[in-house]
């Protein structure tokens, strides 16, 4: 997947795509741990993508809101290969998404884990792309703004799990 600054997506390296898979075999069901940044109180959106991430064949751990970000870290260290999702509507995901995001990538074990965030980033409405790129370079592998299509985010998970093409059978 590629896009522009300007576009609705940015994933760290553009002309790569998502991250590796991670260390899981292929075929084994692909886990997510889900939550919402510190700050923000609302669930419809988490229940929203649990459904969402459950329907493309991900396992869902579900922290729901306010997710302190001890709790986030902890999550992940017992998921090893798991895939980050936070979502936030409240406005502050660029704030609190970059700091949860630096606390992770402090975590040897999960400087590899592939990571995003969607929502809401600011309460201006200004900004957005270098938002964008500002949570890209704290260490989101991908960054969905509200005004994303929500298609674009879909492919970005399904191709996480995908097995590496070497073993993908012919």
């Amino acid at each position: 997947m590629t896009a522009a600054l300007t576009g609705t997506v940015l994933p760290a390296s553009t002309a790569a795509g998502p991250p590796a898979a991670g260390p899981q075999d292929a075929g084994s069901t692909r886990q997510v741990v889900l939550a919402s940044v510190s700050s923000d109180a609302h669930t419809w959106n988490l229940i929203f993508m649990q459904l969402l991430l459950e329907e493309t064949g991900y396992q869902v751990t579900n922290l729901g809101a306010c997710t302190p970000d001890d709790l986030v870290v902890g999550e992940c260290l017992r998921r090893p290969g798991a895939v980050l999702v936070l979502s936030t509507v409240n406005g502050h995901g660029y704030t609190d998404g970059a700091r949860l995001i630096a606390r992770v990538r402090r975590e040897p074990s999960l400087r590899d884990m592939p990571a995003v965030i969607g929502g809401k980033l600011g309460i201006d409405g200004t900004a957005v792309e270098s938002r964008i790129r500002t949570l890209i370079d704290a260490g989101f592998d991908a960054v969905f703004p509200e005004t994303a299509p929500l298609p674009p985010f879909v492919d970005w998970m399904r191709a996480l799990a995908r097995p590496p093409a070497a073993l993908v059978a012919p």
